[in-house]
């Protein structure tokens, strides 16, 4: 069997083939993975010892074991224990719950079958009981049990095919392959003998690197990453692969990256736990100044009283009965703070789950998934986001590349025009293009413009050479499972759309073999002589291939960065160039956010080729430098070949220069045109990231492209994708690209994009002039204050050095002074560094939001975590908070969902303290007319019911149900969302209010009942003043005004708080005088012994003039104060109910959308996402968009001013990042 655990501190990973013992010498973990935290003997002790490091829980522990004291206990036990267990029981039938199907998860997993090489034989084995050092067998379309070194496949020369979607979101096949020496290594009985041992990295979370050597007959093989599966990996078009387990279980690269989980709480949790202490500090002040009371009480007045009021046994002395007295108030007061509170707030947390769960408007009916809370306990945090931290692929878009449009010999396709020469939106577009002509077409491949196909059916030689040059120049393998029926598996999304757009326009590519290409061209089948690919790398950008067609001449066809090919035209083609770039440029295609390649092609003297493929094969026979020789070749051949021409015709080869005749062959390039792709973003992005934009959040994305893609390709994607979804503009200042090498290079680009910032912003109006010298304390505050719109892009390389902690605070605030930042060709480390540096030194809620394993510790990092469920894995769902299908329903998730939340809480906790304090500070002032004993006003029974039966279903309803604006507006009007940002809802200026209006209440409370009591009199003449009078009084008027008070708060009025709140006067009315009647005392006499006392109360014309007055008393000052607040100094939510309700009395206007069309930026759009070396594979022979959305820029006189105002108090009072290691509280 398997070693249970991991080796700790392992250097290198040693694991030999067909050989458990000697692999289990070094106790390598199991395959089996573990995410649960309990079983069921562990779950009691550690999940309440995890309750109980809650300092509430600890609290009400302590506050029982005292009132199971005699001494000191006026109250019983039970009205503490009760709620306790209560609260305790629901969350432990919680955790147990998530942990069930944790480990449901975890069985599922572990319990797959693969099939083991043990002693000989393949057998069916578990995967929990897989281990390093297994030979195992996988087959088509099964999942990767572990990190394997692939051995050998059923494709030729042991290649492979996988979908690594379940590890970075990318559903495009990628291409893995054996090393020679084991390739071979098909038969069992072959690999039953195989006993190489591998020497390599230990376990690590790098998905796109491996550095290892087999060792094997006395030889030694490199081994990289493209020798790898790595678990999570999904085998595809390969009949049957061996592979060796290298790391197994949470030792795999997946696992590696799954990162810890960490606890989640919320600031108003963290904000609760010092409120807590702070109230708890103010009990036990009240407790001493009683405690005190009762003893200068007892000394001065008590020892006269001796004879029928007399101490207990156990008291000798007046001091020792105010340590006693102390220890009762205590345990009187302590429903400052009740347990309810608690479950109150676990329960509208539930509420509010389950409505993101029911939200039909977050339900994709294509992939037939709802939204879903996986946690209860972050909805609030969802109203506070300031920074969302998302990936590309599969996040912002569907990985799916279109042939959108081209320009080809001048003339641009894709665009469709209507009658009056107007450009066509998708949904006034008329039938696509129909391809029936083509047998072969792909079904699902769309194309608008028909002149494109009329111009290859007219046969237009430029247009024919265009598609032959894309059905040629590609790394594409097709396989024909049944006639016509093809599948191209291709390297990149990119190629594929490109070879596909061929194929429909009549230049199918229909197979290669290692030195041929077959292509059927209008339906005549021409095979061309494959002489060469000269593949992408990191500085060409651009590809080309060297064939020979049927007649004999020799052609190379090129794609590539406009940058580069534009610059290689020979000068005779100017005015075509000229005319392409305004394509690329002001016709839209890159300010679409379109990916485009230049294409061209040039002919090739017999000869020359000879000589250049000589070189060439002298490049890559070298030793030393092979890349850089090789790419010195390939320059040759791609540049311009007049010089060489002419020299030729100076030696006496010729007398006319090849190239200068009409008639001769074209030795310089030839530009064809140009395409260009769409990466299609997920539907409703673009508005998604205007609306959160306007709600003043600010979106990171952090694309985790591989590291083997060029790296300015992947700056240039990134833009593309910036630009695409809105995030980048052509209205923007500037934006900021970041690349440098070198930790000098990157603090010097960081440095003078701040200074061009701070440039930008010396003079801020009225000739004001920012000081030369800033404090660092203040430099973050002015960045954030800079005018203009700034946006940085920084590739992985660059993020590395950034990230160092003696730059990090530069990158920090440079990052944070722009309006968009994207970082590329990050690591899965690198996205949660970013993170984590933002929670680390900015007062801000952070959300991170991926589909991938690579996000996963992102997501995990972040505060929230939001998974994108779908096509591309399940691990970021695991392990999120919160999971939907489609990165637009984000947006209701934070302004609509977050929003309420947010505003609900706080309005529950604000309203909760108050009536609290309210009810609680009665018994201090009743104190000093008690001689401090301790004496409570009410009676037990209202104690223990006032949280959970009169005011606790109210409240539940405020906090389940309330709304400021209905979720129309909320969409409408996003600045709404700030004042969450700002904390501005519950904080300890809001919680020293609550409290002042509740001691203020408990004082009314008190002394009006008792003033009046003290001179009434009944109907009969008779005193009215009586201790229990006195209390029915008080509780009557304690639950009349905090009703009425939450009448005042609630925004949202349903049947359900109409029905709660007189409910539970009603309720309160019906248990009063139950408590008071006969049949409860003939039951229980020695517990219910004031009969007819409710009803001899109530019947009084004082009483209810007395709870009257006390009412109006409470609330009058709180309806002036909202009266002239919302007539003075208005909220923004206060502002857009007005206007809902002067909408209600107008007629309706119709707005009139205006498009604004973008300017013509020069930038260039060139993106191709293509890994290196593919084509020398091949040549081995080794493998045989802004819809209407009405976005208000809606401001007021006062609601948006407080706010801006606010935020740059915060900012210019916030200390710079360097500040604190620890987010401090908001408030």
């Amino acid at each position: 069997m398997c070693s249970a655990g991991g080796l700790e501190g392992e250097e290198e990973r040693r694991a030999r083939a067909n050989d458990r013992e000697y692999n289990e010498r070094f106790q390598y973990a199991s395959n089996c993975i573990k995410t649960s935290k309990y079983n069921i003997l562990t779950f009691l002790p550690v999940n309440l010892f995890e309750q109980f490091q809650e300092v509430a829980n600890t609290y009400f522990l302590f506050l029982l074991i005292l009132q199971l004291i005699p001494q000191i206990s006026s109250l019983s036990w039970f009205t503490t224990i009760v709620p306790l267990v209560l609260v305790l029981t629901i969350t432990a039938v919680k955790d147990a719950t998530d942990d069930y199907f944790r480990h449901k998860s975890d069985n599922q997993v572990n319990n797959r079958q693969s099939q083991v090489l043990i002693n000989g034989i393949l057998q069916q084995e578990q995967w929990m009981n897989v281990c390093v050092g297994d030979i195992i067998k996988l087959e088509n379309n099964q999942f990767v049990a572990a990190d394997l070194l692939l051995l050998s496949s059923s494709e030729p020369h042991g290649l492979c095919y996988i979908e690594t979607a379940e590890l970075d979101g990318e559903t495009n096949t990628k291409v893995r392959q054996a090393i020679p020496v084991t390739s071979e290594l098909g038969d069992i009985s072959k690999l039953a003998k195989f006993d190489g041992e591998v020497i390599c990295e230990p376990p690590n979370n790098k998905l796109d690197k491996f550095s290892g050597t087999l060792y094997w007959k006395e030889s030694k093989f490199p081994l990289s990453n493209q020798n790898m599966l790595l678990r999570g990996c999904v085998l595809r078009n390969t009949e049957w692969c061996f592979g060796l387990v290298i790391f197994a279980g949470p030792d795999t690269k997946l696992m590696q990256n799954s990162g810890r989980t960490k606890f989640k709480r919320t600031s108003i949790d963290r904000l609760m736990n010092t409120l807590v202490l702070w109230i708890f500090g103010f009990l036990v002040c009240m407790g001493v100044i009683l405690a005190i009371g009762n003893a200068i009480w007892e000394h001065e007045v008590g020892t006269r009283f001796q004879v029928y009021l007399p101490w207990d046994e156990a008291v000798d002395s007046a001091f020792f009965s105010g340590f006693l007295s102390f220890w009762s108030y205590i345990i009187i007061l302590n429903t400052v703070v009740p347990i309810s509170l608690y479950v109150s707030v676990e329960v509208i947390r539930l509420g509010h789950s389950y409505f993101i769960n029911w939200d039909k408007k977050m339900f994709c009916m294509k992939k037939r998934t709802p939204a879903e809370a996986r946690t209860t306990t972050l909805n609030e945090e969802l109203g506070q986001v300031e920074y969302i931290f998302s990936d590309k692929t599969g996040t912002l878009t569907q990985n799916i590349m279109v042939f959108n449009k081209c320009s080809i010999n001048g003339h641009s396709y894709g665009d469709v025009f209507d009658v009056l020469g107007h450009k066509a939106e998708l949904g006034e577009r008329p039938e696509p293009v129909n391809f029936s002509f083509n047998p072969l077409a792909d079904k699902k491949f769309l194309f608008w413009d028909p002149t494109l196909l009329e111009a290859v059916k007219m046969g237009d030689p430029h247009t024919h050479e265009f598609f032959r040059l894309l059905s040629l120049c590609h790394t594409v393998m097709s396989e024909e499972k049944n006639e016509g029926e093809l599948y191209y598996k291709a390297q990149s999304p990119d190629e594929g759309a490109l070879v596909t757009a061929a194929r429909n326009f009549g230049f199918v590519f229909r197979s290669r073999t290692p030195k041929t290409i077959t292509v059927h061209e209008m339906g005549t089948a021409i095979t061309y002589q494959l002489l060469a690919i000269l593949d992408f790398n990191n500085i060409r950008k651009r590809m080309s291939v060297i064939v020979r067609n049927p007649e004999g001449k020799i052609r190379l066809y090129c794609k590539g960065a406009d940058t580069i090919l534009l610059d290689r035209l020979h000068h005779s083609t100017q005015e075509l160039l000229n005319t392409t770039a305004d394509h690329l440029n002001v016709g839209e295609y890159a300010g679409e956010g379109l990916r485009t390649l230049v294409l061209a092609y040039k002919d090739l003297d017999e000869e020359y080729y000879e000589e250049w493929a000589e070189r060439r094969l002298q490049a890559s026979l070298a030793q030393d430098s092979r890349e850089d020789r090789l790419a010195s070749v390939y320059e040759e051949v791609e540049s311009d070949m007049m010089v060489w021409a002419a020299e030729r015709a100076k030696g006496g080869q010729g007398g006319v220069v090849p190239g200068l005749s009409s008639q001769g062959p074209l030795w310089y390039f030839q530009l064809l045109g140009a395409t260009a792709i769409e990466d299609k973003l997920q539907q409703g992005v673009p508005e998604t990231i205007a609306l959160l934009t306007l709600a003043n959040i600010k979106i990171w994305v952090l694309t985790g492209d591989k590291q083997e893609l060029l790296q300015s390709l992947l700056v240039e994607t990134a833009v593309n994708i910036g630009y695409s979804c809105k995030m980048l503009t052509d209205d923007m200042t500037e934006v900021f690209i970041v690349t440098g090498h070198t930790v000098l290079e990157v603090r010097e680009e960081l440095r003078k994009a701040r200074e061009k910032m701070m440039d930008s912003s010396r003079t801020v109006g009225n000739g004001f002039t920012y000081q030369e010298k800033l404090s660092s304390s203040k430099l973050t505050s002015v960045l954030e204050a800079v005018a203009g719109e700034y946006a940085l892009v920084i590739n992985g390389h660059s993020l590395a050095h950034a990230l160092e902690a003696d730059m990090e605070l530069e990158f920090l605030e440079t990052a944070c002074a722009c309006k968009a930042v994207i970082c590329c060709r990050v690591t899965p480390l690198q996205k949660a560094q970013v993170v984590e540096l933002v929670k680390k030194y900015k007062k801000a809620v952070t959300l991170a939001i991926g589909d991938g394993a690579n996000d996963v510790s992102m997501i995990k990092t972040a505060h929230i975590g939001v998974g994108i469920s779908g096509q591309e894995g399940i691990q970021a769902v695991l392990a999120s908070d919160y999971s939907f299908s489609q990165f637009k329903f984000l947006q209701r998730l934070l302004l609509v969902h977050g929003r309420w939340s947010y505003l609900r809480m706080c309005k529950f906790l604000c309203y909760f303290f108050y009536k609290n304090f309210a009810f609680t500070m009665v018994h201090f002032w009743f104190g000093f007319f008690c001689g401090f004993s301790a004496q409570t006003v009410y009676d037990q029974y209202f104690i223990t019911l006032y949280n959970i039966v009169y005011t606790s279903l109210p409240v539940l309803a405020m906090g389940v149900f309330d709304q400021d604006v209905p979720e129309q507006r909320s969409m409408e009007y996003p600045k709404l969302y700030e004042p969450g940002q700002l904390n501005l809802l519950f904080n300890k200026r809001e919680f020293f209010i609550c409290i002042a209006q509740g001691i203020y209440t408990s004082v009314l409370m008190f002394f009006i009942p008792y003033g009046v009591f003290a001179e009434a009199t009944r109907d009969d003449g008779t005193q009215l003043a009586d201790y229990q009078s006195f209390a029915v009084t008080v509780a009557t008027s304690l639950v009349i005004v905090v009703s009425v008070q939450i009448g005042l708060d609630t925004g949202y009025w349903t049947a359900i708080n109409h029905f709660f709140i007189w409910g539970s006067l009603a309720v309160y009315f019906a248990i009063l005088f139950a408590m008071h009647s006969n049949g409860l005392f003939d039951m229980f006499p020695n517990q219910f012994r004031f009969v007819g006392n409710a009803q001899n109360t109530l019947a009084q014309p004082t009483v209810w003039l007395t709870i009257v007055l006390t009412t109006v008393v409470c609330i009058m000052p709180v309806v002036a104060f909202r009266f002239l607040k919302l007539n003075l100094k208005p909220d923004l939510s206060d502002t857009v109910r007005y206007t809902q309700l002067v909408r209600k009395k107008q007629k309706a206007q119709h707005r009139c959308m205006r498009r604004v069309g973008r300017t013509g930026s020069r930038r260039s759009g060139y993106a191709f996402s293509h890994q290196e070396g593919f084509g020398e594979l091949i040549m081995s022979g080794k493998n045989m968009r802004l819809s209407s959305l009405a976005l208000s820029g809606f401001t007021t006189r006062s609601s948006s001013s407080w706010i801006e105002s606010l935020r740059r108090k915060k900012s210019d009072s916030a200390s710079s990042p360097s500040g604190g290691a620890d987010k401090p509280l908001k408030g």
